[in-house]
């Protein structure tokens, strides 16, 4: 018999399934009263879980990335289902097929990869091919990029999220340099590259997304410049002369300032064509990417709108349901 997938979830339903937990809170209610709420997950999606009356034992009994067989059933609530659940038990990991439940990509890693390879290769600049040519070389790095998020909850948050992200960059990229001849295409097309390459080391994607030691105290940014520093002297092997100071430093500029602002976390705020551009195309595919998943993950069709975002500060309208009052003249 199928899984139960949290995608396939419906209002009013009884369900008896296995999920794995990505996090974990004991709240009190109005009541001074303890309630237990979990995020589940699955490889289709997420939901938050309630048990009603609980206690600090039954909180501890588990932890973040342990699977749990929950017995309960679903309801609407203010716009978006959730799970109210009466008995839990812990289920051990030998037990189930991890593919089920972390999230990844619907593309084919590889094919990605490949188009990844095709347009930094072909990059007309020798030294920006020769550094591309550097990291494609270096396997843990590649299979690190690959197999990344590109965030923990905001957007690609699943396996191979980060390049999926860098690959539609990569070709947006690659529409938009004919439009503004005075961008240095090769130059971008790498920035667009080498942006995020912080993440493969700031964050962790065993079984629940977060955090390493070394994302937690540093953070990808730094990380990535230190990367980029490491390739850099290694393209002279490949070259036969010093990688280009302008163009290191250049390279090195988007990287510290693709996020645009200092409030967002940038130490720089872009000062080359490039960077802005660079900084644009990040935002633009990261928000499209979460407004799309939103509207196509809610399963609520009685409303024309999403739930409301806390992140974004908005709902988003999905179109008119069937059924409507048409608007009138």
């Amino acid at each position: 018999m199928s899984r139960r997938t949290i995608q396939l979830l419906t209002d009013n339903e009884a369900i008896d399934e296995v999920y794995m937990v990505t996090d974990k809170q004991l709240r009190t209610n109005r009541q001074g009263n303890f309630y237990l709420q979990v995020e589940l997950r699955d490889r289709t999606g997420a939901i938050t879980a309630r048990l009603w009356n609980a206690n600090e034992p039954q909180f501890r009994s588990f932890n973040e990335g342990d699977f749990l067989r929950i017995k309960g059933k679903v309801q609407l609530f203010q716009g978006a289902l959730q799970v109210v659940f009466t008995q839990f038990e812990r289920v051990d990991a030998g037990k189930v097929a991890l593919e089920e439940f972390v999230p990844r990509v619907e593309q084919d890693i590889h094919k990605l990869y490949d188009k990844l390879k095709q347009l930094l290769l072909k990059l007309g600049d020798p030294h920006l091919r020769a550094l591309a040519e550097c990291f494609f070389m270096d396997d843990a790095f590649v299979t690190a990029f690959c197999q990344s998020p590109a965030g923990i909850r905001n957007h690609h948050a699943y396996i191979g999220g980060l390049l999926e992200h860098v690959v539609t960059m990569l070709d947006a990229a690659d529409r938009l340099a004919p439009l503004y001849p005075e961008l240095n295409r090769d130059l971008l097309l790498m920035g667009v590259f080498l942006h995020d390459i912080g993440k493969t080391v700031e964050l962790s994607c065993d079984r629940v997304f977060g955090y390493t030691d070394e994302g937690q105290l540093i953070g990808h940014i730094d990380i990535g410049v230190e990367m980029l520093n490491a390739k850099a002297a290694k393209v002279p092997d490949l070259t036969g002369e010093p990688f280009p100071r302008e163009t290191f430093l250049r390279l090195k500029h988007m990287i510290v300032s693709h996020h645009g602002s200092y409030e967002f976390g940038s130490p720089r705020l872009p000062m080359t064509p490039e960077a802005i551009a660079l900084h644009y195309l990040d935002n633009l595919d990261a928000k499209l990417h979460s407004f799309l998943r939103d509207i196509r993950e809610d399963k609520n069709t009685t409303s024309s709108w999403t739930p409301y975002n806390q992140g974004i500060q908005r709902r988003l309208f999905k179109g008119l349901r069937e059924g409507s009052e048409p608007v009138a003249d």
